[in-house]
């Protein structure tokens, strides 16, 4: 009875959520130079799991860079997990993942606040956030938690002017953060083919706007989507991966790695390398340059190409 009200309940949000109209109508954030780089290079580092995952987030910070550089104290931190659905990981981020990096970077003097808004078929958020324990877990880290479809009279007019998308209605709260964390899962998807760091962003725009983007050229919207700003950091949780279906349930493996960087492309290229690498069927081509988040992401210079990025382990 419980999961045909939640059925129910995921029809009216499809059919019934509206973009908010009327708000204030801004530019992109600035671009900022990536910090992890060496060489002149972005840096993406590839960690096989060596102890506990907050062990493994230490080893990250050091093979990219000390995150003193790029958190401050009294920074507005924003980070930005994957609970569209309340399935369990890598559906939805692991949350000891979570509060490992949390706690990371609150140790830096940062402010950090969760935010994120579930898929159509899962809202309200509050509702997954539940499901998932994510409450308590802020209420024990003594963080903020956001719902994005709570706050409907919260949001900003992004024009970005690309090919697909002239314009992206995000919440005010990302836009304004001092800095912003991205922590995607591994996984393809049934209709983006892949999601990664580039596809989590579009848990950011406003509900109704997002099931348009569904209707055509979603691959090429998704990626148009990263054009209102970009992370200062991306740490994507590697221990398992879907390598068919997406994004709540397929075929599981465990590549048990964790993949980080500052980039947008060069991680999401990296983590396909990996599903690739698995005997599956599935829409990721062989070359996954090839995919049209990528062609359409370098083509707005969202990130970095095939000679500007550097693997270390």
């Amino acid at each position: 009875m419980m999961a045909l009200l939640d059925k129910i309940i995921g029809v009216y949000h499809f059919l019934g959520d509206r973009t908010p109209r009327n708000v204030p109508k801004v530019d992109p954030r600035p671009p900022k130079v990536n910090p992890w780089r060496k060489d002149n290079q972005v840096i993406v580092a590839k960690v096989h799991i060596k102890g506990d995952i907050r062990y493994t987030v230490d080893i990250i910070n050091n093979l990219l860079g000390n995150a003193q550089k790029v958190f401050t104290r009294g920074d507005k931190v924003l980070i930005k997990p994957n609970f569209n659905s309340p399935n369990p990981f890598p559906a939805a981020t692991d949350l000891t993942f979570l509060q490992a990096v949390i706690e990371f970077i609150l140790e830096t003097g940062a402010k950090v606040t969760i935010g994120e808004s579930s898929g159509v078929m899962w809202r309200p958020s509050r509702k997954v956030f539940s499901k998932l324990g994510i409450p308590e877990l802020a209420k024990k880290l003594g963080v903020e938690l956001v719902a994005f479809d709570e706050r409907l009279d919260d949001w900003v007019c992004i024009l970005i002017h690309g090919d697909y998308l002239n314009s992206v209605v995000m919440p005010r709260l990302a836009y304004e953060a001092d800095r912003l964390v991205y922590l995607p899962c591994m996984k393809t998807h049934a209709l983006a083919w892949f999601s990664g760091a580039m596809k989590l962003a579009l848990g950011f725009v406003a509900p109704g706007q997002r099931r348009s983007i569904h209707l055509g050229n979603l691959q090429q919207k998704l990626a148009e989507v990263n054009m209102c700003w970009q992370p200062d950091l991306i740490i994507m949780d590697g221990r398992k991966a879907f390598v068919t279906g997406g994004p709540d349930r397929g075929q599981v493996v465990e590549p048990g790695l964790v993949i980080a960087s500052g980039d947008l492309i060069s991680t999401d290229i990296e983590a396909m390398k990996v599903l690739l690498s698995y005997k599956a069927r599935n829409k990721i081509p062989a070359d996954p340059w090839q995919l049209p988040q990528i062609v359409t992401a370098l083509t707005h210079k969202i990130g970095a190409d095939k000679d500007e990025y550097v693997v270390v382990e």
